[in-house]
């Protein structure tokens, strides 16, 4: 289905589930009556907390003078790591983070304290009153110091199958080469915030943006020496999110009741734009190594990689990010004789973290960056050789080392859903590929400033969490007497429809028009335990949860009615807002009524956990994912070769959802996961100056792509099979595979520089690859195309 017949394209069936409905806060938002953290009411005696931040990347804690600060109109308290009551460290899977920095500073921005006051902008001005004096140490600033320095997060990881060293030795063809991709600011419209109040007895409620309310809960518990049922998070809707909430919404949480708790009164923190930056870890940016060796069709002979990821000064969710950099090394192709090298360096900047694709397109782009230069080299067309590697059923020549055929990964885990070859060569008959490469070398013949390329790329994502205990969730189902249904699950909402999808699920089950059914506001005090709402999985496991959930309450409501029709349950169909019978056809709202003056349970939980998934974290082998998602972009670009300026101008997308949930919402996760990919290959760049502090941490210096950067021709279509797994309604994940779309920008890129740099050379002839750092700046597209 594509974006253009959304709202006028038939349904087979009333099902709500497949459909194209509004985002359940759609009217809301538009109306400006979504209430996000800052907007609730706040409780008499609130008061306002600021950070003090260090200035310095590394160095030792001399003294912190607050004197100056708490002169200042309205400040109640400064309050330091000395004033927290439960552990000074935060309950992060690592433990080695400090809640307030403590005789060390780490980074140009860690927090050192907090400074309370009655408003906000007294804390702000306060915060910047405090004086500081750190003793400065050497820092850590770039990868390369860090490898030569083994200064590492967590210890390296090797994966390896078959004998890379041996295939590279007998490959007709080597390459080797490096590169350099940047990381990536969340800059989600909200920024990070926390209100915490004060209960009864010792207890406590924290209103928090956060994609993970029970790691909320969790770290606030241990900050202040309580059990975790003591700590109520909840959290209704956030204004974005994309992973830079999962961990680091978690630091302010903790930071606001840590000073509630002392001065006995509810505080809220929000973070300013400019202090979010400097606080708060961003993508990962990657440093790479590789030899290749390959034949003279394009098809892989040995690869071994080196794979270094930039942590940050703490280990945070760094361990799984670089190993799913290492599971999506080979996208959409076979890999039989590699070795990889994964370095988590530990540098003197903030703590990187979980971003859209976590870990995956730093591993992406990795491969199809070495398949272009291969193309390069042997003067073929890009495409042929993707082609040429991609999984298959197809037997090995030698199967020396397991598996005997090109279908499994190398961390030994089938491919059994593969759709990669129909998929993209429907792509490119309907992207004309062919012809639009052929136009273009004409049209870059007679241009004699301005090039263009294009290339098609394709996408193959592992869905579940890589932490197989993550994979699980739970859910409540509450029928009311006038039958309106209320669901509550473990997911978040940051605008990606999980609501509404979770909604839709249950309105079927129930078989309840969609308006009758609402869902509530995220909180620990309902659903506990659950799992960050990340990895994709968002849909995957809280809309079977509560599928599960409502099944149980219509399957309560069906053997109610089979005993008052004297017919089997199985005979009873709840659709429409009816509830049928062979005897007889009631109102749902009706048999609700009698079910209830029968005592019939009206409510019920919902509980699952995803299946098949295993795998060994020690060896990095199993079957991590459920399923794949597929997907493949064709992006055609211009650059002017004279200031290094690009443009996107066409896209053509065919993804791989499944059988949609709710195909107006999947195609609005598929454009901004696109577009924010664009934006981390083309405009946004971090910048960390010699002293090790952000430079680009505003609007003014850090750019995201605007409506203006969108292409004119953007057409997205959705792959036409359900899933092969028993997923929910037959749907695929859809929050991060199309991120990784993007690559195919930053290879037309590639390709625009090949061509304006062999001035169109004739097909067949063999080019040098092109060295292209990440983000594709001006800057840096101009530095490419000098380069020979």
């Amino acid at each position: 289905m594509s974006a253009a017949n959304l709202w006028t394209a038939p349904l087979a069936d009333p099902l709500v589930v497949g459909a194209s409905h509004p985002h359940e806060s759609a009217r809301a938002h538009v109306a400006g009556a979504a209430p996000y953290v800052d907007d609730i009411p706040e409780v008499q005696g609130t008061l306002h907390g600021a950070p003090v931040l260090s200035c310095v990347a590394h160095g030792r804690i001399l003294a912190i003078d607050a004197a100056n600060a708490l002169a200042m109109p309205g400040v109640r308290d400064v309050i330091l790591a000395r004033g927290i009551v439960g552990d000074p460290m935060l309950a992060s899977f690592a433990g080695d983070e400090p809640i307030l920095a403590r005789d060390t500073v780490q980074f140009v921005g860690q927090v050192l304290a907090i400074v309370v006051a009655d408003t906000v902008m007294q804390a702000r001005r306060a915060a910047r009153k405090v004086n500081v004096r750190i003793e400065a140490l050497p820092a850590v600033l770039t990868i390369q110091d860090a490898l030569d320095a083994q200064s590492y997060v967590l210890p390296p990881v090797f994966v390896a199958r078959g004998d890379a060293d041996a295939a590279l030795q007998t490959a007709a063809h080597r390459l080797s080469g490096s590169l350099e991709v940047g990381g990536q600011e969340h800059f989600y419209l909200e920024g990070q915030i926390a209100y915490a109040l004060p209960q009864e007895q010792s207890q406590w409620l924290v209103y928090s943006s956060t994609q993970h309310p029970g790691e909320v809960q969790h770290w606030v518990a241990h900050a202040l020496g309580l059990d975790l049922h003591a700590v109520r998070v909840e959290c209704r809707r956030m204004g974005g999110g994309f992973g830079g909430k999962e961990t680091q919404a978690g630091h302010l949480a903790v930071w606001a009741p840590v000073s509630a708790n002392k001065l006995r009164c509810p505080v809220k923190l929000r973070l300013d734009r400019d202090d979010d930056f400097m606080v708060t870890g961003k993508r990962h940016p990657f440093w790479y190594q590789y030899t290749v060796g390959f034949d003279d069709t394009g098809r892989l002979h040995g690869l071994k990689l080196m794979m270094a990821a930039n942590c940050g000064f703490s280990a945070d969710l760094s361990g799984p990010v670089a190993d799913r950099a290492v599971f999506h090394c080979d996208n959409a192709y076979f890999l039989q004789d590699v070795a990889i090298a994964s370095y988590r360096c530990k540098l003197n900047t903030q703590s990187h973290t979980a971003f859209r694709g976590f870990g995956g397109p730093q591993g992406v782009i990795l491969i199809e960056t070495i398949l272009g230069d291969i193309a390069r080299h042997l003067g073929m067309d890009a495409l042929d050789v993707r082609r040429r590697n991609l999984y298959s059923d197809e037997p090995l020549a030698k199967p020396v080392h397991a598996p005997a055929r090109r279908d499994t990964t190398h961390y030994a885990m089938r491919v059994e859903d593969n759709i990669l070859a129909p998929l993209l060569s429907e792509l490119e008959q309907t992207s004309q590929y062919r012809q639009r490469k052929q136009a273009i070398s004409s049209w870059n013949a007679g241009s004699a400033v301005v090039k263009r390329g294009l290339a098609l790329t394709p996408v193959k994502f592992g869905i579940s969490f890589t932490a197989t205990l993550f994979n699980q969730a739970g859910a409540l189902v509450h029928v009311f007497l006038d039958g309106s249904v209320q669901v509550n699950h473990g997911g978040t909402e940051m605008g990606q429809g999980l609501h509404t999808k979770v909604a839709q699920i249950v309105a079927d089950e129930l078989g309840v028009p969609l308006h009758r059914v609402l869902a509530t506001a995220s909180d620990t005090g309902k659903v506990p335990n659950a799992s960050a709402t990340a990895a994709s999985a968002g849909t995957d496991l809280n809309g079977r949860a509560a599928q599960f959930a409502a099944r149980h309450v219509r399957d309560n409501l069906a053997a109610f009615v089979c005993g008052l029709d004297g017919c089997g349950a199985g005979a009873v169909r709840f659709v429409g807002g009816q509830v049928h019978s062979p005897k007889a056809t009631r109102s749902f709202d009706e048999v609700v009524q009698l079910a209830y003056a029968n005592r019939i349970q009206l409510w019920s939980d919902g509980f699952y956990r995803t299946p098949k998934i295993h795998y060994d974290k020690t060896t990095l082998s199993g079957r991590p994912f459920y399923y794949f998602a597929y997907g493949a972009a064709c992006t055609e670009v211009a650059i002017d070769t004279l200031t290094g300026e690009s443009r996107v101008l066409k896209v053509d997308i065919l993804h791989d959802v499944g059988r949609s949930l709710n195909p107006a919402l999947d195609i609005g996760q598929i454009e901004g996961a696109f577009v924010q990919g664009m934006g981390w290959l083309t405009t946004e760049q971090l910048v960390w100056n010699e002293r090790g502090r952000l430079t680009t941490h505003a609007p003014s210096t850090y750019k995201i792509p605007t409506a203006g950067d969108v292409p004119q021709h953007f057409r997205i279509d959705l792959w036409p099979q359900a899933n092969l797994e028993d997923n929910v309604g037959g749907s695929k994940a859809v929050g991060e595979p199309p991120f990784m779309l993007a690559i195919s920008v930053y290879e037309a890129l590639r390709d625009a520089i090949d061509q304006a740099r062999g001035d169109s050379p004739a097909p067949g002839a063999r080019r040098a690859p092109v060295h292209l750092i990440a983000p594709a700046t001006a800057e840096n597209v101009l530095t490419a195309l000098r380069a020979r």
